[in-house]
């Protein structure tokens, strides 16, 4: 489409939007204002209602990407956890909301949602050809045929959980986060990034490098997610987290401690080999080469070695 994506600052402290720097990037020719409700990175919540009222003010529409915790943030006052932020429609300048069925909706992967506040703005995501000599051709979306069967799993997840069933997930799911948020800021060496509201929990250290953290949790059976600029980690809680007294997220935690606690008496320096990749990937300063990497390596993934047929 030809157009330039403008990324905001993230406040050091807070890990929201920057909206001092957010609204200086804003000028007559912006044709979007977007912000997070949360977050994949750090699970923190811009304040969208700042951004909404930027952009009914200027004329601009605003998308909220809720992808992630749409399914959360959306039941999070009916489950007792009200939030400070209003990141959805009660919003005048709000425009659109992105939000993943596949995720906190349970659906199957590959189903997702965009809704609008009114129906003409709907209209710009329909393509209709209709000089096409196979006939009129549309499709309420730029892409063509969609799997019906992810369409019909969608719905059945929908109408299986119900109102209450994902106001129950969402209860649970919060209370297993607020744990590991309060036992993580309880761990010596680590430091929780922002004020985590609903799934997602991102820490990082001082004390030592976090990658190696991640290692050690691996080779126990976990598996972290890594994060750079800055170096932390997070954990998305799941339902999975939270059943059966959170048994296996007080196991977590314990690994995490253990973790730490080895990591702060370690005095041999020994850099890993995620620490050592990591490290090495940020201090890169032409991305492009960081990008040209990771092709090169989806690349040599579908090669396919081919015989020669002899007749």
């Amino acid at each position: 489409f030809g157009l330039r994506v403008r990324h905001a600052r993230m406040d050091a402290e807070t890990g929201k939007v920057d909206m001092r720097h957010f609204r200086s990037l804003v000028n007559g020719r912006t044709v979007a204002l977007v912000g997070s409700a949360y977050g994949f990175p750090h699970g923190i919540i811009d304040p969208i209602g700042e951004i909404a009222a930027l952009g009914k003010a200027r004329g601009i529409p605003v998308h909220v990407d809720a992808c992630l915790g749409g399914f959360i943030v959306a039941f999070m006052e009916r489950a007792g956890y009200p939030l400070d932020e209003v990141v959805d429609f009660r919003n005048e300048g709000v425009t659109s909301i992105s939000c993943d069925t596949h995720k906190y909706g349970f659906a199957p992967k590959g189903s997702s949602t965009i809704l609008y506040n009114n129906r003409e703005i709907r209209k710009y995501q329909m393509h209709a050809q209709p000089d096409w000599p196979g006939g009129i051709y549309a499709s309420p979306t730029m892409s063509g045929s969609r799997a019906g069967n992810i369409i019909a799993g969608t719905w059945a997840a929908m109408m299986a959980h119900g109102l209450e069933g994902y106001v129950e997930s969402t209860k649970s799911i919060v209370a297993a986060t607020r744990f590991l948020e309060g036992e993580i800021r309880a761990t010596p060496g680590l430091t929780v990034m922002g004020k985590p509201l609903a799934t997602v929990v991102a820490f990082q250290s001082e004390g030592f490098n976090i990658y190696g953290l991640v290692s050690y949790l691996t080779e126990r059976g976990w598996e972290l997610n890594a994060l750079q600029f800055p170096p932390a980690v997070h954990v998305c809680i799941t339902r999975l987290h939270a059943v059966n007294d959170m048994f296996h997220l007080r196991r977590l935690v314990t690994d995490i401690k253990n973790g730490t606690e080895h990591l702060l008496s370690d005095k041999s320096g020994a850099v890993n080999q995620m620490a050592a990749l990591y490290g090495t990937t940020q201090s890169i300063p032409d991305r492009s080469i960081v990008t040209d990497v990771a092709c090169e390596y989806f690349d040599a993934y579908y090669e396919v070695q081919c015989q020669k047929y002899v007749q």
